[in-house]
């Protein structure tokens, strides 16, 4: 049972927008507190303010509520579950699973009335509008009570987590980085094999070396290549590459983000928590650019297209023979029926390096829960090694400890996946980190609207800087 919280009401309407867009995020500090994070936030995780300790879990017979949105997970979260619950007698953990639009619609109503779990896996790009309205419970207190660890996960993943004032929202539960799947069926006939794509580069004046892959990929109704005299950009067949992010999107997680971040841009002047985007910097405007010029030349599908039918089933119906995608991913593609897939790192960029978005989720507490240290005890346990090590092993995601995530890795051998192509990027620190600020849900809507306008032809570069100058007014106060 949760307790009824009124004091939210308030935050619903921006709320409500957190379902709309994997970037949305809102209002969760002052432009001043922007840049208080890293060291600073470390040092206050052990101040409690002159208030109370935190109270120890009572003993008394209680049932956790955990959700996640991740069907492929929920087996081996289960298993963690039992184990748990066979170490502490006195705590039941019931999971349940909704898939990802129904998780933040219901997440979201359910902060009116307090109907929501005890513990819920985050997203960074929803976190700070959550901070914002006073849902989320602080763990500072029962970090220093219990002597929590939070240096012992992949570098970065734990100050994500720690909003402006120090507070900190959640423990990592695992990463993710971003790769080409290729499926290797729709290699034949392109003069291309696996091996050919492994390093592939890109520049915003002629696309480099994968501009030209994904040209001899692309494959129009007439049976014309991309690169061969009378290809057709208006009747494609298959597409030499797809992006599975929309273009009306202002991150690009699986999209052009990997590319700009290839070309020198940085999202933002510190992150997390920055007060400037530099959307408006040639390195993102030249990216974008070259970006559209593939949808013109036919190689890529168009706006229309990639919304309505969606990049996965563009990958799956064989309509497109590379996609970038997450690691979460892997298992999707090395099962589906006609698909052979390979995995091969990103493109190197002008600035003589590949990149990956670097994107981690982690389980957070919420102010409705009836019993928070029985959950922070099911908090710490799915943050430990014994519980990331059982879903590292069942080779769906990366695990936040670097132990555990050795384990994936083992288990996707064992399957005989490859999976180098997304850890490259922590081994060779090639990672930028997915960029969190205030104001997020109008940052996606304003941005993403610019951008898919550049796309569709509609509008040039210039409709992207005076979306950044209007993002910038709005997360500067």
């Amino acid at each position: 049972m949760k307790k009824q919280t009124t004091s939210v009401a308030a935050g619903l309407v921006a709320l409500s927008m957190v379902a709309a867009a994997c970037g949305g995020s809102d209002d969760a500090g002052s432009s001043e507190e922007a840049g208080d994070t890293g060291a600073e936030a470390e040092v206050d995780e052990g101040d409690t303010g002159g208030e109370e300790p935190a109270p120890e879990a009572s003993g008394d017979a209680v049932t956790i509520e955990y959700t996640l949105w991740d069907n492929n997970q929920q087996p081996f979260y289960q298993e963690c579950a039992d184990n748990f619950t066979a170490a502490n007698p006195n705590i039941a953990i019931n999971i349940v699973q909704f898939g990802w639009g129904d998780y933040w619609d219901g997440l979201t109503a359910g902060f009116a009335t307090g109907d929501v779990p005890d513990v819920f896996t985050n997203h960074l790009a929803k976190y700070p509008e959550f901070v914002d309205s006073g849902v989320l419970l602080p763990l500072n207190d029962l970090i220093e009570r219990d002597g929590v660890a939070t240096d012992i996960y992949q570098e970065g993943l734990a100050d994500l987590w720690v909003a402006p004032n120090g507070d900190r929202y959640g423990l990592p539960k695992d990463f993710d980085t971003v790769a080409l799947v290729v499926n290797e069926g729709l290699l034949d006939g392109s003069g291309l094999t696996t091996d050919d794509l492994q390093a592939l580069d890109w520049n915003p004046d002629d696309g480099g070396s994968f501009e030209a892959a994904i040209a001899a990929l692309s494959v129009d109704t007439n049976g014309v290549r991309g690169n061969e005299e009378g290809f057709d950009a208006s009747s494609v067949a298959q597409y030499g590459y797809v992006s599975n992010t929309v273009y009306a999107d202002a991150y690009s997680q699986t999209g052009w983000s990997a590319f700009a971040a290839g070309n020198g841009f940085e999202f933002l002047d510190s992150n997390p928590w920055g007060s400037e985007y530099f959307y408006d910097d040639a390195s993102f405007t030249d990216t974008i650019t070259w970006w559209a010029s593939l949808v013109e030349k036919g190689f890529m599908p168009d706006s229309e297209i990639l919304s309505g039918s969606g990049a996965d089933t563009i990958f799956a119906d064989q309509t497109a023979a590379t996609m970038t995608d997450g690691s979460w991913k892997i298992g999707t593609w090395t099962s589906t029926d006609g698909i052979t897939a390979a995995f091969v790192p990103t493109p190197i960029g002008p600035s003589g390096e590949r990149a990956s978005m670097y994107n981690g989720l982690a389980d957070s507490i919420t102010t409705a829960s009836e019993n928070p240290d029985e959950a922070f005890e099911w908090v710490k346990y799915l943050g430990s090694e014994e519980c990331q090590s059982i879903v590292g092993g069942g080779a769906v995601v990366f695990p936040a400890i670097p132990a555990a995530t050795e384990v994936a890795q083992a288990a996707h051998a064992d399957n005989g996946v490859d999976v180098s192509a997304f850890t490259v990027h922590v081994e060779e620190g090639t990672t930028f980190l997915f960029p969190i600020t205030i104001e997020g849900s109008s940052v996606q809507d304003t941005m993403g609207t610019a951008i898919d306008s550049v796309m569709r032809g509609e509008a040039g570069v210039d409709a992207i800087v005076d979306a950044n100058a209007e993002i910038n007014e709005l997360i500067s106060g």
